[in-house]
């Protein structure tokens, strides 16, 4: 397999591309791809989905997954249409999903339906509490969101991305006073993650990032 930093810019890696239960035909592949360039994204890129599917490969060889096809296809397509600061990208997302599957994945029994599902749930981050959601969709929605726990290097450089991505579309002080708001209220939930999995493994470091975070944010 090879190394994701050989890859060309922009490409999902074949690494991740291994991890995924079905084959996404090479039109398919270019399509998702040409998706996820524009508009230009510091994080909500090609390089999160691959880091997603990274979750999404560790779950599959653990608890595993109920619709692993359904799930492998949210994970691809729940950034697809990202405009920073628009309130259906989500929405937007799950329809581009749809008609990929219907155009390329068709007669294959993918629960299309289900796709959109999951990418609509993502637009709730931090809103969704754990009885409103079943467990795939905990972990699927705690993949998403994984990047909380990271590494604090791997943490600082996604919130510098999403405040790019937000320059010019929202004006500094306010984004900063939104963003603050945001990382309080994951901070003061009592589980940051939904699933018993996620939360294990990476609600402390996730509590770590958020407090450090915040105290940046004046």
């Amino acid at each position: 397999m090879s190394d994701p930093a050989s890859e060309p810019q922009g490409r999902l890696p074949e690494t991740a591309l291994a991890s995924l239960p079905l084959s996404l035909q090479a039109e398919q592949r270019a399509a998702l791809e040409a998706a996820y360039a524009t508009p230009t994204r510091a994080y909500h890129n090609i390089g999160h989905v691959a880091e997603v599917l990274r979750h999404y490969a560790d779950v599959a060889a653990g608890p595993g997954w109920r619709q692993p096809r359904e799930v492998a296809l949210a994970a691809l397509y729940h950034d697809a249409i990202y405009d920073a600061g628009r309130r259906d990208n989500e929405a937007r997302s799950a329809l581009l999903a749809r008609d990929h599957i219907a155009r390329w994945l068709a007669g294959e029994g993918i629960d299309a339906d289900r796709v959109a599902e999951l990418i609509e749930l993502t637009a709730r981050h931090g809103a969704i509490a754990r009885d409103d959601v079943d467990e795939e969709t905990r972990l699927f929605l705690d993949g998403d969101m994984a990047i909380l726990g990271a590494e604090p290097s791997a943490f600082d450089a996604y919130d510098r991305g999403i405040a790019a991505e937000y320059r010019g579309h929202v004006p500094g002080p306010l984004f900063r006073l939104n963003r603050r708001r945001f990382l309080k209220a994951l901070l003061k939930r009592e589980r940051i993650f939904l699933s018993d999995h996620y939360h294990q493994r990476f609600d402390a470091a996730a509590r770590n990032n958020l407090r450090r975070a915040i105290t940046t944010k004046r």
